[in-house]
């Protein structure tokens, strides 16, 4: 059962000389006394008992324990007043008597509360227990159905099958035809360049390295003429030197060796 709301007028003291009414419970009533906010003489013990008779009758029903609670709290509250009435020297009793009743009133309300603290406990007790010991199994990973379940009409199988032909002839080698003019033998031969650096250094002694590569008419001369300065500098028929310019000139030392493969070679292209 909800303990009643109790509405009072004109009782609570404010900052300034005007009262403030009071909404709130018979236990608040008695704590705000105790602590001087409320003059006992403004509370009206038949509008509180007027007011608890009706919410009874809203209730529709008597419980004998609330309804005797209250009539011990309001028979002690009058007695307090009387009290405070009658002589000044009682008011110190009375007020400890006053918060007496206020720590019973807190104790019971503590034991309220201890009791229903208890009774959650053993409910939560008892729902904490489901499901401990118990080990649940991990999940297993599905296997994969390997079955093809797709359908294709004829044409788009022919074309898969030619795609995959005409990746198999990719990753072939291309056919010799396929390289005839790119890579063969070397149309300028080496010694016949050679040969004709020696004549023209003969009649120079002295040249330019860039002026040798001058009036080559393919790429393959040009390399045929750079081969060829290097195997006479390798047979130490001519020699590099480097301008103070940096510019690189070519210089005529002697005739090839004709003891040597290469130099009859040369030699013979020359006379000829």
């Amino acid at each position: 059962m909800e303990e009643p709301k109790y509405h009072l007028e004109a009782v609570v003291q404010s900052r300034g000389e005007l009262l403030e009414d009071f909404d709130g419970p018979l236990d608040v009533i008695l704590l705000l006394l105790s602590k001087n906010k409320i003059e006992i003489q403004n509370v009206s013990i038949s509008q509180i008992l007027e007011q608890y008779l009706a919410y009874l009758d809203q209730q529709k029903r008597m419980d004998m324990e609330i309804a005797s609670e209250f009539i011990a709290m309001a028979s002690y509250l009058m007695y307090l007043k009387t009290k405070m009435l009658l002589s000044v020297s009682d008011r110190d009793e009375a007020q400890s008597e006053m918060e007496l009743l206020i720590r019973s009133l807190e104790e019971r309300q503590r034991k309220e509360a201890y009791e229903q603290i208890l009774t959650a406990a053993h409910l939560l007790e008892a729902r904490s227990d489901t499901g401990r010991a118990l080990f649940t199994k991990s999940p297993e990973p599905l296997r994969r159905d390997e079955a093809y379940r797709y359908r294709h009409a004829p044409g788009d199988l022919a074309a898969a099958m030619a795609a995959m032909v005409e990746r198999s002839r990719r990753v072939l080698p291309p056919p010799m035809a396929s390289f005839q003019g790119i890579v063969g033998a070397e149309p300028y031969p080496v010694v016949t360049k050679a040969a004709q650096v020696l004549r023209r250094l003969l009649q120079a002694g002295v040249t330019k390295f860039q002026a040798l590569f001058r009036g080559s008419r393919s790429r393959s001369e040009i390399v045929a003429t750079f081969l060829a300065i290097l195997e006479l500098c390798k047979m130490r028929s001519v020699s590099l030197d480097t301008g103070e310019g940096g510019e690189v000139s070519v210089t005529y030392l002697r005739m090839p060796d004709e003891q040597d493969e290469a130099g009859r070679e040369i030699l013979g292209s020359s006379a000829s």
